[in-house]
């Protein structure tokens, strides 16, 4: 009789080692699904955020073509029409903008990213051929001397100014000098 009794204790063991077996396996499926998702989601956010960023740059670059009271000033003839045989862009089609760096640079104690956007203030629109002909040098001339920075000399406006100074020396290295008129940036994260 004790061999009867304990046949039913091992066949419901068995069947209750196969229940938990595949509730273990579901929780694993649930939980690689919900991590899929979120994941989908966050690669999903970022296309719409870089996708904003497109658009807004569009916008900013429309504003910046219209320039200063263009709009009015040209229907009445004033100041603010294009000269004759002038560009009618303006000013912001002599603006360069460069796809952002982002390098690591030290801090004495750890490493930080350094995210920076460059516009270049090109003295003429013919310039722009020779900047996308030689562009590859040119990044990697600007990626070189931007890691080679560390916090403190990127942090005060005094070290911005001179590293604006060694991006136009070093941009000078690939095209003809005297081409670039001013290096701007457009947006400068240190994290």
């Amino acid at each position: 009789m004790a061999k009867e009794d304990q046949a039913p204790a091992e066949v419901e063991a068995e069947g209750g080692g196969k229940k938990k077996m595949i509730m273990i396996i579901g929780a694993a499926v649930v939980v690689a699904i919900v991590l899929g998702v979120v994941a989908f989601m966050m690669l999903g956010k970022g296309d719409k955020k870089t996708a904003k960023e497109g658009d807004a740059a569009q916008v900013e670059g429309k504003a910046a073509e219209g320039g200063h009271g263009a709009a009015p000033a040209a229907s009445a003839g004033g100041h603010g029409a294009p000269a004759a045989g002038g560009a009618a862009g303006g000013p912001a089609a002599n603006i360069f903008p460069l796809e952002p760096f982002i390098v690591n640079i030290y801090d004495g104690q750890e490493l930080r990213y350094l995210k920076v956007k460059i516009e270049l203030d090109m003295v003429g629109p013919a310039v722009k051929a020779e900047i996308e002909g030689r562009l590859a040098p040119i990044r990697d001339a600007i990626l070189v001397l931007l890691s080679a920075k560390t916090l403190q000399d990127v942090q005060d406006v005094q070290g911005k100014n001179n590293l604006k100074d060694e991006i136009l020396g070093a941009i000078n290295k690939h095209i003809p000098p005297g081409k670039i008129a001013k290096v701007y940036f457009t947006d400068f994260v240190v994290q």
